[in-house]
């Protein structure tokens, strides 16, 4: 990549520190990219918000199929904490669906919402990852992402949903 740019290797790890930095860098950029498909597509929504937030995830993936694999695929190191600005961006996007979810909740459940969300992503997550990969295919689904917003209407109508 540094030689792509035009960069020494030197300078690229001056800047970013280290190989996992870089990464963490070039992720930061794709979530602040997902985050703007998202809030794009809610403010164009004239119906179920939900719906459009399930859509959204998935044409992200879609259209950006590597960038959005590598928000998964890289790890760091146990010994190594997320600089701030990336765990803003994550905050940043997971807190529109959370709002979103707690927008379709009940009043009286509003406060499962950030569990619910966890659970949430997650599931919509395997379901786009399922479809990615052709797992779907084999499996004999059809239609993923009417499926998944199945999933997604199911939890929010259930009875009380917990973590415990």
């Amino acid at each position: 990549m540094a030689k792509r740019i035009g960069y020494s290797i030197g300078t690229v790890y001056n800047v970013f520190g280290s190989h996992d930095m870089l990464v963490v860098a070039i992720n930061a950029r794709t979530l602040a990219q997902w985050q703007a498909h998202v809030e794009t597509r809610l403010a164009a929504a004239t119906g179920n918000r939900l719906r459009v937030l399930v859509e959204a995830y998935f044409e992200f993936a879609i259209l950006h199929r590597h960038a959005w694999t590598a928000l998964y695929d890289h790890r760091l190191p146990d010994d190594v904490e997320a600089p701030e600005y990336y765990r803003d961006h994550i905050r940043s996007l997971t807190g529109i669906v959370r709002d979103e979810i707690a927008a379709a909740l009940p009043a009286e459940r509003r406060d499962e919402a950030d569990a619910l969300t966890r659970s949430l992503l997650a599931t919509v997550h395997g379901h786009c990852f399922f479809t990615l990969n052709g797992t779907f295919a084999l499996l004999g689904e059809t239609d993923p992402l009417d499926t998944v917003h199945a999933r997604v209407l199911e939890a929010i109508r259930c009875a009380p949903f917990t973590s415990k």
